[in-house]
């Protein structure tokens, strides 16, 4: 297995074409990150499926092209893919305002996203009140919250605007969904208290963890097994199950190497997840096909389905059933684990045994 190679705040980046390839060597930039995550969550307020992909603020050309992708949500990026100097910082959120103010066609509002500079940074309160004064945003990517407390400041950004502009609770039929960044020590320390919570403007819909980060700011060695993050990971989605949030996994750095990164889509799923992010086009296809059931998985979920249907029907609580050649005891929990993968299968359009 090919050693790792790390990817740093500006290290290589992918834009996705029109056409959904990758682009150019000339097209290459800094952190022009891709998110993709499939699926993204049961929950209310998510479709099913959902495809992340970053475009960069700073570049004329790449916002022409957000306009053209097909992908689920598109994330406008104020952050790492803008240089840090002050004009640019500017540049790139009047060039992003122009783009959603006036463009007649835009994508659709629930496909729209903006990530912002940090809350520790100084071009934070410039870009939520500009950005949340865009009735077409519905999603903030907020970087690097390490404490509950940063999302309080985005509440307070979005609270300042809205009260100088109460049109907007018309023209925005829902509170904003916010996903946060974990990327820090700080932030796995109050990753309950961040988890939780809750805002009468914004609604924390993810947590996603930039593992990249996390490293450098733990002094974490990454190796291809991830294990050296394993408790991290396992914590991030524990607290999302736990408030009824979705959990993203980290990208994969070997953008290349697609046997690593079915691998470490398999461990993630099994960890909990409910996607992954990407960096490069060409990790799309294995993301979504690890991301869903397995054909396997779902004839065990509908023969579960089955017999527990027969069970309860003769008063019984728990069944003894032969699956995959071995004698299972199935009962409740069991039961819940089958109907959530005939779920997610249903979702992603996989066809479902009726008899087996």
């Amino acid at each position: 297995m090919d050693s790792r190679r790390r990817a740093g705040r500006g290290g290589y980046r992918s834009a996705l074409c029109p056409t959904g390839r990758a682009s150019s060597s000339t097209e290459f930039c800094s952190d022009t990150r891709k998110f993709h995550c499939w699926p993204f969550s049961q929950s209310s307020h998510h479709k099913r499926l959902v495809r992340f992909d970053l475009f960069p603020a700073s570049s004329d050309k790449m916002l022409r092209k957000s306009l053209e992708t097909s992908s689920d949500m598109i994330i406008y990026d104020l952050e790492d893919s803008v240089p840090p100097a002050r004009a640019d910082k500017d540049a790139a959120r009047h060039r992003l305002l122009n783009l959603l103010s006036t463009t007649e066609k835009l994508p659709a509002p629930e496909r729209i996203a903006v990530r912002l500079n940090s809350v520790n940074t100084d071009h934070f309160v410039g870009d939520i009140r500009c950005i949340a004064n865009i009735p077409a945003v519905r999603t903030l990517v907020i970087p690097k919250v390490d404490h509950e407390d940063h999302l309080g400041h985005v509440e307070q950004g979005i609270s300042h605007v809205i009260q100088s502009n109460p049109e907007l609770l018309h023209q925005r039929p829902e509170p904003l969904s916010i996903i946060a960044s974990i990327e820090s020590a700080q932030a796995l320390r109050r990753i309950g208290e961040i988890a939780q919570w809750k805002s009468k403007h914004g609604r924390l819909g993810a947590l996603l963890f930039a593992a990249e980060d996390y490293c450098a700011d733990t002094r974490i060695i990454r190796t291809p097994s991830c294990q050296e993050l394993l408790y991290t990971r396992s914590k991030i989605v524990a607290a999302a199950r736990a408030f009824g949030l979705d959990a993203i996994d980290m990208v994969c750095v070997d953008y290349k190497n697609l046997d690593i990164l079915a691998d470490e889509c398999t461990d993630g799923r099994r960890l909990g997840f409910d996607g992954k992010q990407a960096i490069h086009p060409g990790q799309v296809d294995t993301i979504h096909t690890k991301f869903v059931p397995s054909s396997s998985e779902i004839a065990r979920a509908a023969k579960i389905l089955q017999a527990m249907e027969a069970a309860h029907s003769s008063h019984k609580g728990a069944v003894s059933l032969l699956v995959n050649g071995r004698d299972e005891m199935i009962d409740a929990p069991m039961l819940r684990q089958a109907q959530q993968i005939i779920q997610h299968a249903n979702q992603a359009g996989l066809p479902i045994p009726h008899q087996i």
